[in-house]
């Protein structure tokens, strides 16, 4: 079975954009890159804001990324 791994993201829109996960709220600037974890990848609200093209996948993130980002959003529950 394959390895789920999240996504480095871009908010590919000319101004700020706030993604509201069922896990976070994502407050985005314009053109910047985010992390986000393989549980968000499927989240239905993210899927809409490539749809509609406000976001976009940069690239899968790395393993360590992925273990660094999970440990930082432990640490803020």
């Amino acid at each position: 079975m394959a390895i789920r791994r999240g996504m480095l993201i871009k908010n590919v829109a000319e101004r700020p954009l706030s993604v509201r996960l069922r896990t976070r709220v994502i407050q985005m600037a314009a053109e910047e890159e985010v992390l986000i974890t393989a549980e968000e990848v499927r989240d239905s609200v993210l899927r809409e804001n490539l749809q509609i093209r406000t976001i976009a996948i940069v690239r899968p993130a790395t393993e360590e990324e992925g273990d660094t980002l999970a440990r930082e959003l432990a640490g803020k529950r």
